[in-house]
């Protein structure tokens, strides 16, 4: 039996080296591996086991007026978040949604993702109105989501079902 390589040691997480760029069609895989960890599906309306073409399709499918972006660590996707304008009468209004790996929550992934949406919402996209739900339980993302002007604007009671039981959520949004 020939001898294990050593593999080189992980590098110590710093979110400076964190990149922040578009989601591409060849990321489906990484993403999906992210969206379907047990952290990010809890605090989620994802189904379980969601399959690589799905993420593929979600992506090639993207409007020009979605902003589809994945945090990058050393090569390896470690969130993605998406921004989604609404038509209309409310081209004014996105909504989005986030995921960040497991292992990486809590270390500023979240913030640096979401601060990419507003940003270019902001200054390229003119959206006024950014509205999301959140699990009620779900305090370090709502917490976040305070840190960048979103505000409660009401409780949805039963909102999802959630591991075997039905679960609340708080409608918020953020104005610019």
């Amino acid at each position: 039996m020939p001898p294990e390589k050593d593999t080189p040691p992980e590098p110590k997480f710093s979110i400076h080296d964190v990149v922040i760029r578009g989601s591409r069609p060849q990321d489906a895989e990484a993403i999906t591996e992210v969206l379907n960890l047990p952290g990010v599906r809890y605090g989620t309306l994802r189904q379980p086991f969601q399959s690589v073409e799905r993420t593929r399709n979600y992506i090639e499918s993207a409007s020009p007026s979605d902003i589809l972006v994945c945090a990058e660590w050393h090569g390896r996707i470690i969130g993605s978040a998406g921004l989604h304008r609404k038509t209309g009468r409310q081209h004014h209004v996105a909504t989005f949604g986030i995921g960040v790996h497991d292992e990486f929550a809590g270390k500023g992934v979240g913030t640096v993702l979401l601060g990419t949406l507003i940003d270019t919402a902001d200054k390229w996209h003119d959206i006024r109105r950014i509205e999301l739900d959140v699990f009620v339980d779900n305090t370090p993302a709502i917490r976040l989501y305070e840190k960048f002007g979103f505000v409660h604007e009401g409780t949805l009671r039963q909102n999802a079902y959630r591991n075997g039981e039905y679960v609340d959520a708080h409608f918020m949004a953020r104005l610019r």
